[in-house]
């Protein structure tokens, strides 16, 4: 495991864990830990060894928002200042999935992470809010990743009153996977990363594209182009092994027994 100031990052079992490490300052987005959760992210998508990035929180909460004292954009160190939406989209196009762990308290540009992740595993008591407009602001950046999940009919009486709502809440209005105990969080994010190991490599990444370009297209057009798609992962590689360890009843040669 390696620690810098704000964050830390540790690959264990086929999975990037990245955690916030500013819990006396409920793991705020500063500058200067934004920088290092978007360099960590990079670095787990160009490492062949991780399959999947965990995002999450040390101590009681996941992320209560942007740093008001040091918030994220500014230069840290003279290196190019990481904006928030930067982190926001390296989750969106990450090739590999992203899983939120959301540990805790989830506030206001917390919950962007939660909108932006593939897979949301929450503390079922976590507590949560769009709280941007009890300090006369509103969540703009994040609505673009959480309005898809919560629908207009959620989202509009959230960012309106900025109430908060549980874990499981955010489950039952599409925010979230799953919903467990606090201390169950980490053996469902487990059981998350160990079926997404199950699949192969190219397959995981080509689902995730998948998903984001079919619901940019009208139906005879995504008819067209995953026929097309589908075709060429079946003449894969990766097809071929997979469907050989099928018959062979075997295990696929991607597949690496957890330790």
């Amino acid at each position: 495991m390696s620690a810098t100031q704000t964050t830390l990052y540790e690959v264990k079992k086929g999975a990037a864990w990245i955690t916030l490490n500013r819990p006396e300052n409920r793991n705020a987005l500063s500058a200067v830990l934004v920088n290092e959760l978007f360099a960590h992210i990079q670095t787990a998508i160009t490492d062949d060894h991780v399959r999947s990035i965990v995002i999450t929180g040390n101590g009681p909460a996941f992320c209560a928002g942007a740093d008001l004292k040091s918030p994220p954009g500014e230069v840290v160190d003279g290196q190019r200042a990481i904006s928030y939406p930067d982190v926001l989209n390296a989750i969106l196009d990450s090739p590999k999935p992203v899983i939120a762990a959301v540990n805790g308290a989830a506030f206001a540009g917390g919950l962007g992470m939660v909108g932006a992740a593939d897979i949301v595993i929450t503390n079922q008591d976590a507590k949560m809010s769009f709280s941007e407009v009890r300090i006369g602001v509103i969540p703009a950046v994040i609505s673009v990743v959480c309005i898809p999940k919560l629908g207009t009919h959620h989202a509009m009486k959230l960012f309106l009153t900025g109430e908060r709502f549980s874990g499981q809440q955010a489950l039952d209005m599409g925010l979230a996977h799953r919903a467990v105990a606090a201390d169950q969080l980490h053996n469902a994010v487990q059981e998350e990363i160990d079926m997404i190991n199950l699949g192969g490599p190219i397959a995981v990444i080509e689902c995730k594209k998948l998903v984001k370009r079919v619901a940019e297209l009208s139906i005879q057009e995504g008819f067209a182009e995953t026929a097309e798609w589908s075709g060429r992962m079946f003449r894969s590689d990766e097809a071929a092994e997979g469907m050989a360890a099928f018959r062979e009843k075997r295990k696929a040669a991607w597949i690496v027994d957890n330790e």
